[in-house]
């Protein structure tokens, strides 16, 4: 039994208080008896019922107050037998909610949900019954039904902060963050020590992109409950989406010391350490959650990304292989009885169908392999996803590619997912297979005629990349701040499909940006397009790749923590030899790395110019 239900028990005891002045009657010890309950004496307050009780075996009140003490002592049973034999004697809606919380101790939910209806009938306007009503209907995953029950106590007391506090939380476990912080701001003034409420309402405003708002409410409700491991992983967290990784490292270094086994802890840190580039460090916190957690699937996968960007290739891609066990990530897998290749066995005269299992840039990267593959004397099937399938069909020594979205797949023999290639062919830093281009150009004449005859230089700008991507707030760019390239003397051709609204709307004012995506139907007609151009601008995304593969000159936009195939510190790549990095510095912005394309754009345009 909480403090509040000790409270409400009082309370209750208080509107049934005998008229009578004596002391020793059993109301007047019943009424002593709850407010010993109150005080946490609980001897005194079993002392006052007994007695009650041995002058009125039938005293209602002192049974239900019996029924509190038993379930006070951990006597659920008992408990339960006393409130009943209460309300057998009087039906009273405060005996129901007795029986209630008594069954919902036990996990007896549909019991306890009878019981609180019943008392919600016989007191209809009853704000506590409605919320002990609401949270069995939690525990019973009926949350719509439960937001009705919260707001009907509000609607019957406006000050009752437990039931604004879980109205707000179920509304925030429903998605509707906007509504759920309506109810978390009353209950944070209702009840100013509640570090739930401020807990919850962080997670809200976080879900809602208000990050600096969810840092300071995550902070207060740390200011509340220090000692509360989640909270501080959960402000670790959202220190780091801010950018404020060494102010985030303290409160992951507290959530373990109060939690040790707090495995996401442990990642969050390790990640933090990574985009602060501490990566030996980083290392050793992978290190220690495998210690904490043997065979933890998510710091294998992570900390071979720290290997492969540190040009560890060796164990970096063998650690890849943990992808299919890490938690998080978008993994199209295939379910076959036919053997894994993995580079060990012979493939000559074999079929082999190998099958995109990352992302479209990915396969895009990675689709090098397969002329490699097929030289060994393989038969390759390749499946990869239906956007990408017309292009890679051309792809030198594929036999047949596949969309994914096809029902029945062919015979094979042997299978390996495309991004496990690198590992099969044993590729170190000095090995990459960076001969390029390696994806033939679609025709382009249709393109060539849209665009008009060639003037000025021709740019593609690709500057957002999938929304989903975990890191996609560190490498794609809202296409303001591509403006400032704009006022180059070139002619500029949008190579962005799946534009975000706010983009939208400047794409629409621009008159300078070509704007054909409306019929790139798929990368085969997105290829034809960048053939036509002289140079590609593109953040980390597909469109990237796809230029790099076509060995076009590719600009390559990049956060300060890379992904881990553009290595550290250089402006070129080993896999792309006709592209140019440029890097964000410590300072995190994408200002400055502007103003060095808009100087190196002029360079180029001046170049270009008759003398």
């Amino acid at each position: 039994m909480n403090r509040r239900e000790r409270r409400a028990a009082a309370a209750a005891a208080k509107k049934t208080k005998a008229a009578s002045a004596d002391t020793t009657s059993p109301a007047a010890l019943c009424e002593a008896g709850f407010r010993h309950l109150e005080a946490e004496r609980y001897l005194d307050a079993q002392v006052s019922c007994q007695r009650s009780l041995g002058l009125d075996p039938n005293h209602s009140d002192a049974m239900n107050l019996m029924a509190l003490l038993s379930l006070q002592s951990g006597q659920h049973e008992l408990a339960a037998e006393w409130a009943s034999r209460a309300i057998m004697q009087s039906a009273k809606p405060q005996y129901f909610l007795t029986l209630g919380i008594i069954r919902r101790r036990q996990g007896q939910l549909e019991e306890a949900l009878k019981a609180f209806d019943r008392a919600v009938q016989l007191a209809p306007e009853s704000a506590e019954g409605w919320r002990h009503f609401g949270n069995v209907l939690v525990d019973l995953n009926l949350l719509e039904q439960a937001v009705l029950s919260f707001q009907y106590a509000l609607k019957y007391d406006a000050r009752d902060g437990e039931a604004a506090e879980r109205c707000g939380c179920v509304l925030f476990q429903l998605g509707k963050s906007e509504e759920a912080l309506a109810y978390l701001g009353l209950a944070e003034q209702l009840q100013p020590d509640s570090a739930e409420a401020s807990q919850v309402r962080g997670l809200a405003l976080f879900s809602l992109k208000r990050f600096e708002e969810a840092a300071a409410a995550m902070q207060r409700a740390q200011t509340l409950e220090p000692q509360n491991a989640d909270i501080c992983n959960n402000l670790g967290v959202f220190l780091q989406r801010l950018g404020r990784e060494a102010e985030a490292l303290p409160h992951f270094d507290r959530a373990i010391k109060i939690r040790p086994n707090l495995l996401a802890a442990y990642t969050n840190k390790a990640h933090a350490l990574g985009h602060l580039h501490r990566f030996d460090d980083a290392l050793a916190v992978y290190n220690a959650l495998e210690a904490v957690d043997p065979g933890n699937a998510d710091a294998r996968w992570s900390r071979s990304l720290v290997h492969l960007l540190t040009g560890n290739f060796e164990a970096g891609w063998a650690g890849r292989e943990a992808r299919w066990r890490a938690s998080g990530l978008s993994i199209t897998r295939l379910t076959s009885p036919k053997p894994l290749w993995l580079g060990k066995e012979a493939v000559d005269g074999k079929t082999v169908l190998v099958h995109a299992d990352e992302g479209l840039g990915d396969t895009i990267h990675f689709a090098r392999y397969v002329p490699m593959l097929a030289a060994r004397g393989a038969r390759v099937i390749l499946v990869v996803p239906d956007a990408l399938c017309s292009l890679l069909s051309k792809l030198p020594g594929v036999f047949f590619c596949l969309p994914q979205s096809v029902g029945t797949l062919p015979p094979f023999e042997m299978h390996c997912p495309l991004s496990s290639l690198p590992l099969a062919f044993g590729t170190r830093l000095e090995t990459i297979p960076s001969a390029t281009p390696y994806l033939p150009a679609p025709p382009a004449q249709r393109w060539e005629q849209r665009l008009g005859p060639r003037g000025k230089l021709r740019v593609g700008l690709a500057w957002s990349g999938n929304i989903k991507h975990r890191e996609d707030h560190h490498r794609s760019l809202p296409l303001r701040a591509l403006l400032p390239l704009l006022d180059c003397s070139a002619t500029f051709v949008s190579l962005q499909k799946d534009v975000r609204p706010e983009d939208a709307a400047i794409l629409r004012e621009r008159a300078d940006i070509i704007d054909l995506t409306a019929d790139l139907t798929d990368f085969r007609e997105t290829a034809a397009l960048a053939s036509c151009l002289d140079l590609v601008i593109s953040v980390d995304s597909s469109v990237a790749h796809l230029a790099g593969a076509l060995a076009l000159p590719t600009w390559i936009l990049l956060p300060y923590m890379p992904d881990y195939r553009w290595l550290l510190g250089r402006e070129d790549s080993p896999w792309y030899p006709t592209a140019r990095l440029f890097r964000q510095d410590a300072g995190r912005g994408y200002t400055s790395v502007i103003e060095r394309l808009r100087a190196e754009l002029n360079a180029l345009v001046a170049a270009r110019q008759p003398t």
